[in-house]
């Protein structure tokens, strides 16, 4: 009995060594029977082939970047749009450094900037009586404005709100899938928000799927 196209790409992927901030989480994923690789905050992927590139946001952003000549592609996921005083700038937890990150890999699998193009997702408001803070409109206008200077056309996006997101993106082909979630349903996501601004107060230096 041979292996499913699913299991053989599953298999190629788990034999890569990662690179720094590299998502590294593989499975198969049932539902599409395809590979997936989970991309965590602070991390990216970049593929050539159309495996699962998948990510859940609360107001952290992913960028989703595809080279329509190459067809090439990439998902990163970042928390904050900069780092304060003090912190960690070379760390993909921020916008700045990941998208840097994402683009640079891009560009060593032959793509160029100008036939980049972007779909962007997250920023939502998702924690009630937390919007003073302003991180999920923080993130969404630091990328829209990374890429306007980059020169990179933002062709979809499904930012902002009050919802959560599970995002799914396909590397060779550019197609992304997203799905908002109902807050009670993304207890996780909501979770991991309120520990995040619970920690940058603390420390300031530091379900419909669309396919697009």
């Amino acid at each position: 009995m041979t292996d499913s196209p699913a299991r053989t790409r599953l298999a190629a992927l788990q034999r890569r060594a990662p690179r720094p901030g590299e998502a590294s989480f593989f499975y198969l994923d049932t539902r599409f029977d395809n590979a997936a690789v989970k991309v965590l905050p602070g991390e990216f992927f970049v593929h050539d082939d159309d495996v699962l590139l998948m990510t859940t946001l609360g107001s952290c952003i992913a960028a989703c970047l595809w080279d329509r000549e190459r067809r090439v592609g990439g998902m990163n996921h970042f928390m904050l749009p900069d780092v304060g005083a003090g912190g960690d700038s070379a760390s993909g937890r921020y916008g700045s450094y990941a998208m840097e990150l994402l683009i640079n890999e891009l560009i060593k699998r032959g793509a160029t900037r100008s036939t980049l193009e972007a779909k962007v997702f997250g920023g939502g408001a998702v924690i009630s009586g937390m919007t003073h803070l302003n991180v999920g409109e923080r993130n969404t206008r630091f990328v829209l404005d990374y890429l306007a200077t980059e020169r990179v056309a933002v062709v979809s996006k499904d930012v902002l709100d009050v919802y959560p997101r599970k995002v799914c993106f396909l590397p060779a082909s550019g197609k992304a899938m997203v799905k908002r979630l109902a807050p009670a349903s993304a207890e996780a996501v909501l979770r991991e928000e309120r520990q995040r601004l619970a920690a940058q107060r603390a420390a300031p230096a530091a379900g419909t799927v669309d396919l697009f």
